[in-house]
C-alpha cells in the first residue's frame, strides 16, 4: 500500500500573520462575552499590545530569505519592510480610535479585529510571490475596509462611504482578476518568477496583445487602490464619510500594501516590459500629481483637503516607480513609512479639534488653534510641512530621493512636473497654518482633550516625521537593502 506523503510546510513567512489572525479571533470572542454597552478601551490596548509584539517579531525576520507553500509567499527584506508599514499604520489608528469611537457612539468591540484583518490582508500582498496570494491579500485587505468605511451605522455619510467604496472596489477587482486571468492564459502560471522567466525566453513580449492587455487590466486594478488619477474619484467622499481613524488608517496602510504588491508584481514579473510600464507609470503620476493638488485647492472640508493630498502623494510615489530603479523604488519604500506617520498624524489632530457629529470640518474651524491649544497647533505645522516637503521634515527627503530616481532614469521633465505640483501643494497646507496663527478663535475648544493613547499615537507621529528626515541614511539604508532583495 503506498503512504501518502505530506509535505512539510515551513510556517515562517507568514507566521505574523498567524499571530494578528489569532489575536483579532481572541478579540471578537473577548467582545462577545463581554458586557454590553460597556467601554472598549482595553480591546484598544491589547490590539496595540499584539501590534507591538507582531513588529518585534517581524524586526527578526530581517535578512532571511525563506519561500513557502510551493513558492507562492516569501520571507525576504521587502517584504519585512512593508510589513513595518502596516503595523506602524495599524498601531497608530488603534491609538486614535478609542477616544474618538467613544464620542461619536460607535466603539463597537469589532473594530479592533477589523482593523487586525486588514493588517493581514495587507502582510500577504507584500509577501506574495503568487498573483493567486496577492489576490487573496487585497480581498481580506478589501472586505474589512468597507465595513470600516461604513463603521458609523447611524451617520448617513459613513454609510454612503461604506456602500460607495465596496461597489467601486468590487468594480475595480474585476479587472485586477481578469488581468491576472490573461496573464495566466499568456504564461500558464501564477507563479511571479516563473512568469519572468517565461517572458524572458519570448522574442517580442510587448508584441503579445494578451500579455500587454493583462498587465494593463492589473495596472488599473492597483491604481484603483492606491488612489491614482483617473481612478480616485472615490476617495474623497469615502474619506470624508468614513470615521475619521478609519480615514488616516486608510489613506496610509492601504496605499503601501497597493505599492508593495504593484513593486513586486512588475519588478519581479514583467521586467521585460518595462518600456511600457514605464511610459503607462509617467502619465499616471502626472496626472495623479496635478489633479490631487489643483482639486485641493478648492477644498474647505479638511478631510477632502487630506483625501485629496494623499492623491497627490501617490501621484509622487508613482515617479519612483516610473523610474524603476534602484533610487527611486528605495524612496517609495522610505516615502510610504514615512507618510504613515505624517498623515496620522494630522489626521489625530482632525480628531481632537472635531466636535461630536463632525459639524467643524472646515479648515476655517481651525482658526485660533495656534494661541488656544499652542502644542496641538505646533505638531499641526510640523505634519502639514512634511506633507509638504519643507525641510527638515521626512517628506523633503522622501520627494528628493523619488524624484532623484527619476532624474537618473532621465525622466527629468517628470521631475520638475513633480516638483512644481510639490510647490503648489504648499497654498492649501499653508491656508490651514494661516486660519492657526493668523485668523482670530472663534472658538475657546473646550471640548479638545488629550488622552493618553492619542498622545503616544501623536509622540510616535512626530518622531517619525522628523527624524527619518534629520537623520534619513538609517530608515534609507534598510529601504535599499530591501530593494535589493528583489
Amino acid at each position: 500500500m503506498d503512504m501518502i506523503l505530506i509535505p512539510v510546510v515551513n510556517m515562517t513567512p507568514i507566521l505574523p500573520e498567524i499571530v494578528l489572525s489569532v489575536l483579532a479571533m481572541a478579540l471578537l470572542l473577548i467582545n462577545v462575552f463581554a458586557p454590553a454597552g460597556g467601554q472598549k478601551t482595553y480591546l484598544a490596548y491589547i490590539s496595540f499590545i499584539g501590534i507591538v509584539v507582531t513588529a518585534v517579531l517581524v524586526a527578526s525576520g530581517w535578512g532571511e530569505h525563506v519561500e513557502s507553500f510551493g513558492g507562492s509567499v516569501v520571507l525576504d527584506n521587502f517584504a519585512t519592510f512593508f510589513k513595518m508599514t502596516f503595523l506602524v499604520s495599524a498601531g497608530l489608528a488603534v491609538l486614535i480610535s478609542d477616544q474618538y469611537m467613544e464620542r461619536e457612539e460607535c466603539n463597537h468591540g469589532e473594530l479592533y479585529p477589523l482593523i487586525l484583518f486588514a493588517t493581514v490582508g495587507m502582510m500577504l500582498m507584500a509577501s506574495g510571490t503568487d498573483l493567486m496570494t496577492i489576490f487573496l491579500g487585497l480581498e481580506v485587505m478589501s472586505v474589512t475596509l468597507y465595513v470600516l468605511a461604513g463603521f458609523n451605522r447611524a451617520n448617513k455619510k459613513s454609510n454612503e462611504a461604506g456602500l460607495k467604496y465596496f461597489l467601486l472596489g468590487a468594480f475595480s477587482t474585476g479587472f485586477m482578476l481578469y488581468g491576472m486571468a490573461l496573464i495566466y492564459g499568456t504564461t500558464g502560471t501564477t507563479r511571479l518568477y516563473k512568469i519572468a522567466a517565461i517572458l524572458g525566453q519570448m522574442t517580442l513580449p510587448s508584441a503579445n496583445i494578451m500579455l500587454v492587455a493583462g498587465m494593463l487590466l492589473m495596472m488599473t486594478g492597483f491604481a484603483f487602490k492606491i488612489a491614482a488619477a483617473p481612478f480616485h474619484m472615490w476617495t474623497p467622499d469615502v474619506y470624508e464619510g468614513a470615521p475619521t481613524p478609519m480615514t488616516a488608517f486608510m489613506s496610509a496602510g492601504p496605499k503601501a500594501a497597493g505599492f508593495a504588491a504593484l513593486l513586486r508584481l512588475f519588478l519581479v514579473a514583467l521586467p521585460t516590459l518595462q518600456v511600457e510600464w514605464s511610459q503607462v507609470l509617467w502619465v499616471l503620476a502626472v496626472l495623479t500629481m496635478t489633479i490631487g493638488n489643483i482639486t485641493a485647492l478648492r477644498q474647505d472640508n479638511i478631510k477632502r483637503v487630506l483625501a485629496y493630498s494623499s492623491i497627490a502623494h501617490a501621484g509622487y510615489a508613482l515617479v519612483g516607480f516610473a523610474a524603476g530603479n534602484g533610487t527611486g523604488t528605495a524612496g517609495i519604500l522610505f516615502y510610504m513609512l514615512t507618510y504613515a506617520f505624517m498623515n496620522i498624524g494630522a489626521f489625530a489632530i482632525v480628531i481632537l479639534v472635531a466636535k461630536k457629529g463632525e459639524t467643524n470640518g472646515n479648515v476655517s474651524d481651525f482658526a485660533g488653534l495656534g494661541f488656544k491649544r499652542p502644542l496641538l497647533a505646533l505638531l499641526m505645522t510640523i505634519f502639514l510641512f512634511s506633507l509638504a516637503g519643507v525641510p527638515p521634515a521626512a517628506g523633503f527627503i522622501g520627494k528628493f530621493y523619488l524624484f532623484s530616481g527619476a532624474i537618473q532614469k532621465g525622466y527629468i521633465w517628470l521631475a520638475i512636473i513633480g516638483v512644481m505640483n510639490s510647490a503648489a501643494s504648499a497654498y492649501y497646507y499653508l491656508r490651514i497654518m494661516v486660519y492657526m496663527y493668523f485668523k482670530e478663535a472663534t472658538e475657546e475648544f473646550e471640548w479638545v482633550h488629550l488622552t493618553a493613547p492619542v498622545a503616544l499615537a501623536l509622540l510616535i507621529a512626530v518622531a517619525g516625521t522628523l527624524i527619518p528626515g534629520i537623520v534619513p541614511s538609517y530608515i534609507l539604508q534598510y529601504a535599499q537593502m530591501a530593494v535589493k532583495m528583489l
